[in-house]
């Protein structure tokens, strides 16, 4: 199995606009009618590194252009002035665009090293804002939508006194059901079963209510999953069983690609998972940027055909593009898991 990145990479550079004019990354993509839509994650800053969302359109999933020149999704709108809207998932169902987001309610300073994670402060805001320990918590949510354009909050889909993210809903109910990824950070421990922050499924009939969430996978393999793992990209239905790729962190913040299948019916339940990563940051644009090196975080991914187009932020810094067919993907998982 080969996964080919575009000679294009980085496809989505920053620029262009004041408000993603430093960083764009870790995008939501997907099909529709023919055409493929991002939702990238943007700032303007990164003191404070206030991010939003803006919408790009596609006609053959490599060459973008913007649909607005404003963002669709702001900290304002969602009633957050200093705060931070990031890494959006996109699936559709019945007819409606489901956004997954994080936010925090203050954004961070970040002071580029160069090596490692970036220094950070926190910014001194008016009328109280940033002075609760709450207010720099990242809590999750929905938004809805009807033409991608303009959202409609759904529901939190964590509690707000934890930090949660990496909220990815499946693109279809299961038995009636919505089904949602998570990744609590502060689920861990005896009482949890994973010493390191892990994947963690919920589901619910009406997006607002979740049942308790399940412990859905920990880390593996400690040499490139030691610090934690997390749920990278929307689940893709095969005839094996939901594809879904996740990341892994090792201790020195290197962000790498791992895969695995979830049983159709039954998601909670991992059928096949590989053991070493299948992606790991090896050219300049996933080795050096703006904020952390070494990062290779997908957010988006979708099907034409039969080729998965993996789209993934690079060092917080730009968006890439990788390819493989499918098949042959579900074919490398199940195989390394024998």
């Amino acid at each position: 199995m080969q996964i080919t990145r575009h000679p294009n990479n980085p496809i989505v550079v920053p620029g262009g606009y004041e408000w993603r004019k430093v960083t764009v990354f870790n995008p939501a993509v997907i099909i529709d009618n023919g055409k493929f839509y991002m939702i990238e994650r943007t700032a303007g800053s990164l003191t404070p590194c206030k991010n939003y969302l803006g919408l790009l359109e596609s006609e053959d999933g490599v060459n973008f252009t913007h649909v607005k020149d404003e963002p669709i999704v702001t900290p304002d709108m969602l009633g957050f002035p200093y705060g931070s809207v990031q890494d959006p998932r996109i699936v559709k169902i019945d007819g409606t665009f489901y956004l997954n987001y994080a936010l925090r309610p203050c954004a961070m300073s970040y002071y580029p090293t160069g090596a490692g994670v970036p220094e950070r402060s926190i910014p001194t805001y008016p009328d109280g804002w940033g002075e609760e320990e709450g207010h720099w918590l990242t809590r999750s949510s929905i938004l809805k939508s009807d033409n991608l354009l303009d959202w409609e909050f759904v529901a939190d889909t964590t509690p707000l006194d934890i930090n949660d993210r990496d909220n990815i809903l499946f693109p279809e109910k299961i038995n009636g059901k919505f089904v949602l990824l998570r990744r609590p950070e502060e689920y861990v421990g005896e009482a949890y079963g994973t010493e390191k922050a892990a994947m963690w499924i919920t589901y619910s009939e009406d997006l607002v209510n979740w049942e308790e969430p399940k412990l859905l996978a920990t880390a593996g393999n400690l040499s490139w999953e030691s610090r934690k793992i997390g749920g990278s990209t929307p689940p893709i239905r095969t005839d094996k069983g939901w594809l879904v790729l996740y990341h892994g962190v090792d201790e020195e913040i290197v962000y790498r690609v791992g895969a695995m299948l979830l049983d159709l019916e039954q998601p909670e339940k991992i059928i096949a998972r590989t053991h070493n990563f299948i992606m790991e940051p090896e050219t300049y644009y996933e080795k050096f940027g703006f904020q952390i090196p070494n990062v290779i975080f997908p957010t988006g991914n979708v099907v034409k055909d039969g080729l998965l187009y993996i789209y993934y932020g690079v060092t917080d810094t730009a968006i890439a593009l990788a390819t493989v067919p499918l098949d042959e993907l579900v074919e490398h998982i199940l195989k390394e898991a024998e």
